[in-house]
């Protein structure tokens, strides 16, 4: 059984930064492409950036590719987010996922069930002053 499990959200500061984790297990990380994205009530679901399977290709949203970075680690079965010169309108709840059609771009908004068929519990990240 696919499981991923995000960690080290919070609260910081506008202009702090965070390091976003993504354990994987059930499956090994060099096997498949994994996406970041995030979701906010009265937003929806926003792609934020995509890995390949091998590490070496990476994709971002228009909104993220300034301002994070997706990496990964086979070795640890781990993916990463590093948030930097975060903005109140970051405020969301981030989540792993397996892209159903493997990595590239994606459309701002994509939707559970349909452009992905894992992810995990999500990590909270508030930034307030």
């Amino acid at each position: 059984e696919v499981q991923l499990v995000e960690s080290g959200g919070g609260l910081v500061q506008p202009g702090g930064s965070l390091r976003l984790s993504c354990q994987v297990s059930g499956l090994r990380l060099r096997d498949f492409a994994l996406s970041w994205v995030r979701q906010v009530p009265e937003k929806g679901l926003e792609w934020l950036a995509s890995i390949s399977s091998s590490g070496f290709h990476t994709w971002y949203a228009d909104s993220a590719k300034d301002r994070f970075a997706i990496s990964k680690d086979n070795a640890k079965e781990t993916m990463y987010l590093q948030l930097s010169s975060l903005k109140t309108d970051d405020t969301a709840m981030y989540y792993c996922a397996r892209p159903t059609r493997g990595s590239g771009y994606l459309p701002k908004f994509v939707q559970w069930g349909v452009d992905f068929d894992y992810w995990g519990q999500g990590t909270q990240v508030t930034v307030s002053s």
